[in-house]
């Protein structure tokens, strides 16, 4: 059985409520986040906590942005993405011809920022593209699930919901883990998520046996057997 790596993420926001949600939804999708407000411990960082992608805003206490990206491209070859509320042209040209991978403008959307550096992690091979759990074939890059031979056709979201569940597979996921790394927050009503994994086991089970299971007052865990 093999299944998706998690990447080390840096997240270096100085605003408490959006550095934690950054990391709260990186951490749902299964990645290992360590959050700073600022950078004065980066070169420490870089050499203990060893990141694969450093998640990085432009407006910082002492060294800004643009500093903090020269100082990780001098030392290490992680992935950045600036993170800034500036949204003007010329700040952009500067982030990516300094050497950022991508530029996200606040206010944004935080299923997308995942997205993005997730994106940035498969084109560093940090990702694998492909989730195996028995005969259930999950592949990531092309939007592709196979069941045996057979293909199981899906939604986006139902997608997603599926990627998610295969990422963390063997392992119990609440009901406001899916929500928070499916919808990006965490007051939807939960019986949604009720009704993407019933439509998702129901097409699953068309083609084999259960993989997506219910574990009671806990949440669901796909895995092949029963137990």
């Amino acid at each position: 059985m093999s299944g998706v790596q998690s990447g080390r993420i840096l997240v270096i926001e100085d605003a408490e409520a959006i550095r934690a949600a950054v990391a709260s939804g990186l951490r749902a999708s299964g990645h290992e986040v360590l959050g700073r407000p600022d950078g004065r411990e980066l070169e420490r960082d870089l050499a203990q906590f060893r990141p694969d992608v450093v998640v990085l805003d432009v407006m910082l206490p002492g060294r800004d942005g643009f500093a903090l990206l020269d100082s990780v491209r001098a030392r290490c070859a992680a992935g950045v993405v600036m993170l800034t509320a500036r949204d003007g042209v010329g700040d952009r040209v500067r982030g990516l011809r300094a050497g950022s991978d991508d530029y996200v403008v606040k206010p944004f959307d935080l299923t997308e920022l995942v997205a993005r550096v997730e994106a940035l992690l498969r084109r560093m091979g940090k990702l694998q593209n492909k989730i195996t759990i028995a005969d259930l074939v999950v592949d990531v890059e092309s939007g592709i699930v196979l069941r045996g031979n057979e293909t199981v056709t899906l939604t986006a979201t139902e997608f997603k919901l599926l990627t998610y569940l295969a990422a963390h597979r063997d392992r119990v996921v609440t009901k406001t883990q899916i929500l928070t790394a499916v919808w990006g927050y965490e007051d939807y009503d939960p019986n949604l998520v009720e009704v993407y994994v019933s439509a998702v086991r129901r097409k699953l089970e068309e083609h084999g046996p259960r993989l997506l299971h219910t574990v009671r007052g806990m949440g669901y865990a796909l895995r092949a057997g029963d137990r």
